[in-house]
């Protein structure tokens, strides 16, 4: 009995996560210019004036931007963070691990507040660079967990005899250790890469003038009519993000297969 509520709670909580997403397509591919049912009839000209829209096209530019140089400053201080976690002991190591983590739980909204105040503090004028820095201090947590797990499961031993052999703590490091967490860095390079396209309050209080994709989409729902075309945006969106969430997962699990470690849960 109580394994049938259950059931019945997993399949209304999935309906009501769930929804939204699947209504997203739906009303993208409708004639009408509201979003209501009955709907009326299928069309693609949503998709196709997205190519007609010079603002979308500058906020799209900025988001690519910002979410490139965000996954790859995020990866590479994830990778140096999660090696010397994983691979040494150092004084208030738990601490300061703590604190480089702390951005995964404190509300996004205080902690674009807080940085606004630092760089306006600074005499720093807000624009593409200072929401990169917001996205780096947001999505290096994210990949320092992803590269974390890829470095604990690395065998000790192949260090070890690589130092036998004679190569040096640099030469061991691009070519024995690199290799084989590659899946895992990539895995860190889409999964940021996408938390950041996505991300919206940091780039709302950081972008100044330059707007970016989340700005842009919320700037648009002020207008109507515009509310069809953003649903379209919507569904290409939902899609690129399942896609890179996918391919991440898959290098996740690659890396553990390839150092023969155990997958204890999947990132998704």
């Amino acid at each position: 009995m109580r394994g049938g509520w259950f059931r019945g709670y997993t399949i209304v909580y999935l309906i009501f996560l769930y929804a939204p997403i699947i209504l997203l397509p739906v009303f993208a591919f409708n004639n009408a210019t509201t979003v209501a049912f009955p709907l009326e009839g299928a069309t693609t000209k949503w998709f196709a004036q997205l190519w007609t829209e010079p603002a979308l096209h500058k906020a799209l530019k900025n988001s690519l931007i910002i979410a490139v140089s965000s996954a790859v400053l995020a990866t590479t201080l994830g990778i140096f963070a999660a090696r010397a976690s994983t691979r040494y002991r150092f004084p208030l190591k738990g601490p300061l691990m703590g604190l480089i983590m702390l951005p995964l739980v404190l509300p996004e909204v205080i902690v674009a507040v807080a940085l606004l105040a630092v760089l306006l503090g600074l005499g720093m004028s807000l624009s593409i660079f200072t929401v990169i820095l917001g996205h780096v201090l947001i999505c290096t947590p994210f990949a320092i967990a992803i590269l974390s797990s890829a470095f604990q499961s690395l065998d000790q031993s192949l260090e070890e005899a690589s130092y036998d052999l004679g190569e040096t703590p640099a030469s061991t490091f691009r070519l024995v250790i690199l290799p084989l967490v590659m899946p895992g860095i990539i895995s860190a390079l889409l999964i940021t890469f996408t938390i950041s396209l996505d991300e919206f309050i940091i780039a709302f209080f950081l972008a100044g003038n330059e707007n970016t994709l989340p700005v842009y989409i919320l700037g648009q729902f002020r207008f109507p009519q515009n509310v069809p075309v953003i649903m379209a945006l919507g569904t290409i969106l939902v899609c690129l993000s399942i896609a890179l969430l996918a391919t991440a997962e898959y290098f996740r699990r690659r890396g553990i297969a390839k150092t023969g470690g155990k997958d204890t849960g999947g990132f998704l």
